[in-house]
């Protein structure tokens, strides 16, 4: 099969959709997919025969039906129909230990962000206190009484 071929590209836009939903915690049914889909996209809808059709890689939904996709997974859209970007990364992409943040997560980041500066200063306080547990904790079991030779 030629490089680039239609049948390629709805393939490998089948992988990134599925690791889409999968990342943002939904099982890749059609029917899931396309009842889920329907739910915020304007148009008409799709059925689970066309989502289908996208799971299986035989065929690319047009962009309106990718930005809502996009929308819907969090992902974005260009990533999703085309693949990753090539060439230069963004800053946040290229601090170590960066990651893809679940659902979830950018769920979490979203509400912090629509909260108040006094409550975001908390939230920061109540997450640096967390990392300091966490880092103590990863040193080490703490000492018990008998050991500090207390009585």
């Amino acid at each position: 099969m030629a490089k680039g071929t239609h049948a390629d590209e709805a393939q490998a836009f089948s992988s990134r959709l599925k690791q889409a939903l999968e990342d943002a915690g939904v099982r890749p049914s059609p029917a899931v997919v396309a009842s889920e889909f329907n739910l915020r996209y304007w148009g008409k809808s799709i059925t689970a025969h066309t989502a289908r059709a996208w799971l299986a890689g035989v065929a690319i939904p047009m962009q309106d039906k990718i930005r809502t996709l996009s929308e819907w997974l969090h992902v974005n859209p260009d990533e999703l129909r085309f693949g990753p970007r090539t060439g230069v990364l963004l800053a946040r992409e290229q601090e170590p230990g960066a990651e893809r943040l679940s659902l979830q997560d950018r769920e979490m980041l979203a509400q912090y962000l629509a909260l108040p500066p006094m409550h975001r200063k908390t939230v920061q306080e109540v997450v640096a206190a967390l990392a300091v547990a966490a880092r103590a904790a990863a040193s080490g079991p703490p000492l018990s009484r008998k050991a500090k030779g207390e009585r």
